[in-house]
Order: C-alpha cells, then sequence, then structure tokens
C-alpha cells in the first residue's frame, strides 16, 4: 500500500509539472505551484525529485520510452518494410504528445540553454540515429537497399523526416492524415534508397 501511494504521489507530481511547464514555461513554474497542482507537499516533491530539473527530465524520459517501447516491436521480412511499419507508431507518438506541444517546445528551449537537458535531449536523438544507422547497415547487408548508402547520412534523413512529421502533426493535427503521410513519405525515401 505505501509503495502505491508512492507511485501515485509521483504519477500526480509529473502530470502537474507537464500542465505547469505547458502553461508557464519551465522558467516560470515553480516547485511550490508544481506541489500544489499535484496536491502534495514539498516534502513529498523532494522525496521523489531532486529538483525542478529533474521532473523535467523524467518528463522527457517517459516520452522517450513510449517511442523505445514501440520501435522494439516493429520488424518486417526487409528493412525498407521494417521502415516503413514504424510509420504506424506516429499516431501513438501524437497521442503522447497530445496537447503537450508547449512542453516539447520547453524541452528544446531549455536544451538550448541547459548543458543537463542538451545532454538528455541529444543522447535520445543519437541513439534513433544509431538505431536507424544499424538497420540501414542491415539493409545493405540483406542487399534490400544501396550498397553505396552512408548508414549515417541516411539516418540522418529518416531522422530528419521523423522529426518533421512530428512537428507537422502537433502542430497542426487535423491538417493531415499523419500516419499515411509518414507511411508515403516513407515509401519515398526507401524507394529512393533501394537496390
Amino acid at each position: 500500500m505505501p509503495q502505491q501511494r508512492s507511485e501515485e504521489t509521483r504519477a500526480n507530481i509529473l502530470d502537474a509539472a507537464v500542465r505547469r511547464f505547458a502553461m508557464t514555461g519551465y522558467d516560470a513554474a515553480s516547485v511550490d505551484d508544481i506541489c500544489a497542482d499535484a496536491g502534495v507537499s514539498k516534502g513529498a516533491f523532494y522525496h521523489h525529485f531532486p529538483t525542478k530539473q529533474a521532473v523535467f527530465l523524467a518528463l522527457l524520459d517517459g516520452w522517450l520510452k513510449t517511442i523505445d517501447t514501440g520501435l522494439d516491436g516493429f520488424r518486417a521480412p526487409t528493412i525498407p518494410e521494417t521502415f516503413v511499419k514504424m510509420t504506424q507508431l506516429l499516431p501513438v507518438i501524437f497521442a503522447a504528445a497530445d496537447e503537450r506541444m508547449p512542453m516539447f517546445l520547453e524541452f528544446w528551449t531549455q536544451a538550448s540553454r541547459d548543458e543537463t537537458v542538451w545532454d538528455a535531449t541529444i543522447a535520445p536523438y543519437r541513439h534513433y540515429r544509431d538505431h536507424f544507422a544499424k538497420l540501414v547497415e542491415d539493409g545493405i547487408a540483406e542487399g534490400t537497399l544501396k550498397e553505396d548508402i552512408d548508414p549515417q547520412a541516411a539516418a540522418q534523413v529518416i531522422l530528419s523526416l521523423a522529426v518533421g512529421l512530428f512537428l507537422q502533426g502537433v502542430l497542426d493535427p487535423q491538417g493531415a492524415d499523419w500516419q499515411k503521410v509518414g507511411e508515403e513519405s516513407m515509401k519515398i525515401l526507401m524507394n529512393g534508397l533501394a537496390k
């Protein structure tokens, strides 16, 4: 029972923090505000998080874990098919971003000002770039992708496509069927890389 209560308190703090950061921005949001919104004491806050920045980074980490969990489940018979299949993750990513666009803008803004946030933001980017580069290498090895492709460059293009689709989707959620746009865009890209 105490463990469950502790987990609920932590979840309440995270929920309050994401709302507060999205509403007022990271700098303007205080620990007092977050505690008031979560209905917890400052002692409870500091029991779970040593700083406001730790909450901020926990939110980033939680969102990235959603993406990682999704990526782990996508493997098709060929690497080009795997990349196209990964676009099915877009609705999950958008749902996780649901009305949190200001929060994501805060991540990027804070990353430009704070080395710790920058490190926490760039590490996943590099992780996804390396993951996609490895898949491109696998596609070259299986003979479905051209041999003269630079896997790192191809991975950066794929990542650019993913980030661009994410931004468009959260800025204009009704502007298109973003999963379909993602799928068609990835097919175009994979056709250009195909052997």
